[in-house]
């Protein structure tokens, strides 16, 4: 008889195992058959990087509990290796896991530039803010080379439409000699995901994201430039990081954020797995404790899809949250102004060939 071998951290990686997605039939298990590798023999997981062929490059949806109807996503999978991501079951679409797959098998839209400018030249568009980076990082570490969202931001600049980032990378500076004179116009702004201020927990639930003091010295550079800048504190993990609201908001206000917002820790499909694993691996004696809390604000399960309940939870733990939250904001004076971006500029730049215009 052969013993399964137990999951094992793998450095810079979020996710413990790599378990088949929902679609396949079979699912492989290590198992110890008497040779077993000693740990530093184990071949390292690099990352890889494949073509997607996209035919558009904006998505569309009609959730009634997001602020958008709109966004845009060029790349599929996320180096940043969040155990918790929301978006790793969208691996299991493309035959791959949900775990290391999605952090290790990534995919990009060379394309998405040229899309963006067809689909926004199309007689029937009509403008409203764009958000990027709802679903996977637009400024995960291979952004540094592939620029395909720096691209994006120059096409949407050119037409003058408005857009919302949201990053967790403080790369997104880089791009501010275009999200600037966006912001000036009433056409960007910026919300930047802070999980913990705890560099040690942020290595082993974003393993490859930025240092949270690298995420508040963004912030104050993007309102130094003039971008209205928020702070999104997601997810809220009971008995884990759940306890640091307040801190976050504080630090994230003194570095110049004027807006703050949160979403309670959301485990959909395949990733209730994989954050129990996680849970087991790097913090056992707080695994069950976690999971009761998280039960407790989703009605006895460990996830309620309901819309105006996945991101907030219901209950009394659900409930505390909220109070903190609220009175935080207002004791910091945050949330005080509207965040609404203009759609009225927009307008379709003239190409080689068009006819001018009379008047």
């Amino acid at each position: 008889m052969v013993d399964i071998l137990p999951q094992r951290k793998i450095k810079g990686r979020g996710a413990i195992s790599n378990r088949a997605g929902r679609f396949e039939s079979k699912e492989r298990v290590a198992v110890d058959d008497g040779w077993q590798m000693a740990e530093e023999d184990a071949p390292k997981l690099r990352t890889t990087l494949s073509v997607d062929r996209a035919r558009s490059i904006i998505s569309y949806n009609d959730s009634p509990d997001v602020g958008f109807d709109r966004s845009i996503n060029p790349y599929r999978g996320c180096e940043h290796g969040c155990i918790y991501c929301f978006a790793r079951p969208t691996h299991a679409l493309l035959g791959l896991s949900p775990g290391l797959d999605f952090e290790t098998k990534l995919f990009y839209k060379p394309d998405a530039a040229a899309l963006l400018a067809e689909e926004l030249r199309h007689p029937n568009y009509r403008p409203a803010t764009v958000a990027i980076g709802t679903n996977t990082d637009p400024y995960q570490p291979v952004e540094r080379e592939r620029r395909l969202t720096r691209q994006l931001l120059e096409v949407l600049a050119e037409f003058r439409h408005p857009f919302g980032i949201v990053t967790k990378s403080a790369l997104v500076t880089r791009d501010l000699d275009i999200i600037g004179p966006m912001a000036a116009r009433g056409l960007a702004s910026v919300t930047i995901t802070v999980t913990t201020l705890d560099g040690g927990l942020t290595q082993r639930l974003e393993p490859r994201a930025a240092h949270p003091k690298r995420r508040l010295a963004a912030i104050k550079e993007l309102q130094t430039a003039g971008v209205p800048v928020s702070v999104l504190f997601a997810p809220v993990i009971p008995a884990l990081n759940d306890w640091e609201l307040e801190r976050v908001l504080e630090a994230a206000a003194s570095a110049g954020a004027d807006g703050a917002g949160y979403v309670l820790l959301r485990l959909p499909l395949e990733i209730k797995q994989l954050f129990s694993e996680w849970l087991e691996t790097h913090v056992p004696d707080k695994a069950n404790r976690v999971l009761s809390l998280i039960r407790q604000t989703r009605g006895g399960a460990l996830y309620d899809s309901t819309f105006g309940q996945r991101m907030r939870g219901s209950g009394p733990v659900a409930q505390l949250l909220e109070q903190r939250f609220k009175t935080c904001c207002r004791r910091l004076g945050i949330n005080r102004r509207s965040r609404a971006l203009s759609a009225g500029q927009f307008r379709a730049p003239p190409v080689a060939g068009d006819q001018l215009k009379l008047l």
